[in-house]
């Protein structure tokens, strides 16, 4: 039974998408300033999806992430995961559903660096119940080969390049066998070779069955997914709206840029 399964008190769905959000909006509020960073977001990611998240620099992409991987609450709409309305879960029952069905791939890997590449695998497995030293230690073992870095169990994070780390942080995500990959930028801290060599690897994973949303700026990492879902300014648009709006937003910044050389 999945982790969403074990929650009690929760409003269900019929079967239907891993992931269904419903007019999702996100408004962060400060010193009587609203600022609307989601609005109105609808999208399905089914079992199985590779999906990209791609946009400028604000528009939105980490804040859904957030949402998506129970790091964030909407301030209104609704998220289904697994057809359990997770949005209005408490504080341990998010917890307890993000610990086994979301893995997470940062962008700074978030290795902690006085614990050896076993250990940091096998974290996440420490917080389940009923998991033994040995089922944790063969998992680790597992998740380390799936990304050739078995061999390096013993190391620590300082001992390795940006891409073994990042190899590591997908181990990392990948061992408790959760329903969704969430990466967040994962080749920005790399070098083209290494983010390559990252980007090879979540095909290999996605090939393998794993279901992955994406966070990317770079388009050329967006076409490594099978769908692409583009943002500005907090909303879901399409790709022939995503570039009449960047080219306006261009067109802005060069003519503020005008005014400020003629005002001097």
């Amino acid at each position: 039974m999945n982790a969403v399964a074990e929650t009690h008190a929760v409003a269900r769905e019929p079967a239907g998408p891993l992931i269904h959000l419903d007019d999702v909006k996100k408004v962060f509020y400060a010193d009587e300033i609203e600022t609307h960073a989601l609005s109105g977001v609808h999208f399905d990611i089914e079992e199985g999806d590779y999906v990209s998240i791609e946009g400028p620099s604000g528009c939105g992409k980490s804040t859904l992430l957030s949402i998506l991987g129970l790091l964030d609450t909407p301030t209104d709409g609704r998220y289904w995961l697994n057809g359990t309305a997770v949005e209005e879960l408490d504080h341990s029952q998010r917890a307890r559903i993000r610990n086994k069905e979301i893995g997470f791939i940062f962008q700074a890997f978030n290795l902690i660096g006085d614990l050896t590449v076993f250990e940091n695998v096998e974290l996440p497995l420490t917080y389940r119940s009923g998991l033994g030293k040995q089922e944790r230690k063969r998992r680790v073992i597992e998740a380390l080969e799936r990304v050739n870095m078995a061999h390096r169990l013993r190391h620590y994070p300082s001992q390795l390049s940006g891409g073994q780390q990042q190899r590591v942080a997908v181990a990392r995500a990948l061992v408790g066998k959760p329903s969704i990959l969430l990466a967040d930028e994962p080749t920005g801290n790399l070098d083209s070779r290494n983010g390559e060599a990252v980007m090879a690897l979540l095909m290999d994973l996605h090939a393998d069955g794993a279901t992955i949303c994406m966070v990317t700026h770079d388009p050329r990492y967006a076409e490594y997914a099978d769908r692409k879902i583009h943002m500005f300014d907090g909303r879901i648009v399409d790709e022939e709206t995503l570039l009449r709006l960047r080219e306006e937003e261009d067109r802005r910044i060069a003519e503020q840029a005008r005014r400020g050389r003629a005002a001097t």
